[in-house]
């Protein structure tokens, strides 16, 4: 008890030497556990972007790659699903309810989804909430769009706006559908995924656009089907891009996939989002895995810097160190009154640290969100920052013996006679 109080008014009387070493730890340790918030918020934002979904089914070929254009509108399919076959695993009696996708569009670097009334009925992100309208409903005709909420902000669109999609995506688009205008019916809720990020039509809408198009190619100039002569023939889906699929029991959705990678009308493939999720992470373990050693340097230097704080002082101690022996105390006191002062720096620096967490989350919580679709919260602590507070600590009192050590060896003689 003795030792704290006395490192503790050793402290309080160098306030400013400490209150910039303290600082110097708490942004270190807030870093650490702001790039560890980082990366559980990344993980929970995308695990959360889709919810309820037994199986993801596509044309065969990578699972990742089936995740990632059909969930977070990365990337580009290798190939179709036939209408057909869809409608005949829509139909399979352990299916609950699917949910159609149709890609290959843009408008000014938004993908275009095409899909039915089941994605706004169905779609569940983030456990159990759905996909609701800010402003207006959903497309049901064949020339109709909603608007995610990204797209209706950073193009300044409402509703009424006529708009003209684009064949292909972004700056690799290949033309312009002008000759049939979409009209703005409906603005999503903002939902932090990327569903803000994207224009949905009907199935109808994105069969009408391509309609005379022979194997990925624009009819010639003057051949154009107007959009008043388009048929309910017209306009019925010769195929998709993918669809999401719930099974009427967790039981049946490792037969369904299995029968569905067996189909033998066309190569297709079922992917469980869950363990495509995992196929993604171990892709990037590694940044993930850069970004925590970036974060231990840092505390490494903050600590480093409270070491240079109190070694420095040592020469302007040494009276105080000798009047201390010559009081009694013992040279194991001396040093655990070293070690005790490291291990005071580094609780405050801590406990400031995990403060200026809290406020880095509150601050920052919204613009990440808004610009970065990454949604930030703070869980308290989990056992995870509980040991690497424990270590930060453990490695300040290491780091305290050194000073700890040189006051040792500072003989009383030698604290006793002042140097100029």
């Amino acid at each position: 008890m003795l030792i704290a109080s006395l490192a503790w008014r050793s402290l309080r009387n160098r306030r400013v030497t400490t209150g910039l070493t303290v600082l110097s730890i708490a942004l270190s340790v807030a870093l650490l556990l702001g790039v560890e918030a980082l990366r559980l918020s990344a993980r929970e934002s995308f695990s959360s972007t889709i919810s309820g979904t037994d199986l993801i089914v596509g044309a065969r070929g990578g699972g990742l790659q089936l995740l990632l254009y059909t969930v977070f509108r990365m990337g580009t399919a290798t190939n179709n699903v036939k209408w057909s076959s869809y409608e005949a695993w829509a139909k399979h009696p352990a299916v609950a309810w699917t949910i159609p996708y149709s890609l290959g569009d843009s408008h000014r670097g938004f993908r275009v989804v095409g899909t039915n009334g089941s994605f706004y009925e169905r779609y569940r992100y983030r456990r159990t909430r759905t996909v609701e309208f800010a402003a207006g409903r959903a497309p049901r005709a064949f020339d109709e769009v909603a608007l995610g909420s990204d797209v209706a902000a950073k193009l300044g669109y409402g509703l009424e706006r006529k708009i003209s999609l684009t064949h292909g995506i972004g700056a690799a688009g290949i033309m312009d559908h002008d000759d049939k205008p979409f009209r703005v019916v409906g603005v999503l809720a903002r939902t932090a995924t990327p569903i803000d990020r994207s224009l949905y039509i009907t199935l109808e809408g994105m069969t009408a656009i391509h309609v005379g198009w022979q194997q990925g190619a624009p009819p010639e100039p003057g051949e154009e089907l107007p959009a008043a002569k388009l048929t309910q023939k017209d306009l019925q889906p010769e195929a998709i891009t993918a669809f999401l699929l719930r099974a009427k029991s967790r039981i049946d959705t490792l037969r369904i996939q299995r029968d569905v990678n067996n189909y033998l009308d066309e190569p297709l493939m079922a992917i469980i989002p869950g363990v495509a999720m995992n196929e993604l992470w171990s892709t990037v373990k590694y940044a993930e895995l850069a970004l925590e050693i970036v974060g231990g340097f840092v505390v490494l230097v903050g600590l480093l810097g409270m070491l240079v704080a109190i070694y420095t002082t040592l020469n302007e101690r040494r009276r105080e160190m000798a009047i201390l022996r010559a009081l009694g105390m013992g040279p194991a006191r001396i040093v655990a009154l070293f070690v005790m002062e490291s291990v005071l720096l580094a609780v405050s620096g801590c406990l400031a640290g995990v403060g200026l967490m809290y406020v880095g989350i509150i601050a920052l919580q919204g613009l990440l969100e808004r610009e970065f679709g990454l949604y930030l919260r703070w869980q308290g602590l989990q056992w995870e920052h509980a040991i690497y507070l424990a270590i930060v600590v453990g490695a300040a009192l290491l780091i305290g013996l050194v000073p700890a050590w040189r006051a040792y060896r500072n003989t009383l003689s030698d604290g006793l006679s002042l140097r100029v």
